[in-house]
């Protein structure tokens, strides 16, 4: 738990406020539809923990709701519209700043938040006075010993070797594999010669039911809790960095006037 007081503390020693953000989603049917959340948050508990000694922290509550049309119609999915998404963080960027913190890094588990979140920041920059950043830590890159083991690649985009295996290492019980099966390769493939393709260089609004009978995206028959537990380990690190860079970079240039005014 944390109290205002310490609030107080990560607010006077220039600290960072972390907010994992996920969705709630139909992942197939071996993962809950938590499980970016679920992701999101231990990420974020993790690197706070791992860059304790140089960065004071505050880890919020994570956002359990994402911006998820490409899944909707798919029982589970509670997806929320870019108004409201844009709105919420708008609200927690301006309790974190009332707060004294002026440093705010979204901790991203959903591949369909990072373009609403990086309005969100700059936004946040311009309203709210702070130095706001997003980063989609399934994104970060892994060793390439891990990257291998991924067999299907940059095919592995929903509830499929990457996700099973890490879930696994962080909540074994709440994954039935038993039920995992591979989907939606065989679609993306014939789609690979297209310009406009799912996942390419050009933006797709695609759809999960474009791709996909039970809503997975890749291959979950291959996850595996040891490399789960690896690539959590690596992309913690990573991640425990970029929270360092955060509490390294400048304040807005605005804010810092103000606060000197304000002294003065």
């Amino acid at each position: 738990m944390t109290s205002s007081t310490q609030i107080s503390d990560v607010a006077a020693r220039e600290g960072v406020a972390l907010v994992p953000i996920g969705a709630t989603e139909q992942h197939g049917p071996h993962l809950p539809v938590t499980t970016d959340t679920t992701i999101a948050a231990a990420f974020a508990t993790a690197a706070a923990a791992r860059a304790a000694k140089e960065v004071a922290t505050w880890v919020l509550p994570p956002l359990p709701f994402g911006f998820s049309p490409e899944h909707a119609g798919r029982p589970g999915t509670i997806a929320l519209s870019p108004q409201t998404l844009l709105a919420i963080a708008d609200d927690i960027g301006r309790g974190v700043a009332a707060s004294g913190i002026r440093r705010l890094l979204f901790v991203n588990g959903h591949g369909g938040n990072p373009e609403l979140l990086h309005v969100a920041c700059r936004q946040l920059r311009e309203r709210r006075g702070l130095a706001a950043f997003a980063v989609h830590v399934p994104g970060l890159a892994l060793p390439p010993e891990l990257a291998e083991g991924v067999t299907t690649g940059d095919l592995d985009a929903h509830a499929g070797h990457y996700e099973t295996s890490v879930l696994l290492a962080l909540d074994p019980a709440a994954v039935e594999m038993d039920a995992a099966r591979a989907d939606g390769l065989e679609e993306v493939r014939a789609a690979a010669d297209s310009l406009t393709r799912p996942f390419g260089a050009v933006s797709v609004p695609w759809h999960v039911d474009d791709l996909s009978r039970s809503g997975v995206i890749g291959d979950p028959t291959t996850a595996d809790a040891r490399w789960g537990e690896r690539a959590f380990a690596a992309q913690a690190g990573a991640l425990a960095d970029i929270v360092r860079a955060v509490a390294a970079h400048p304040l807005p240039p605005e804010w810092v006037h103000s606060r000197r005014g304000d002294a003065e």
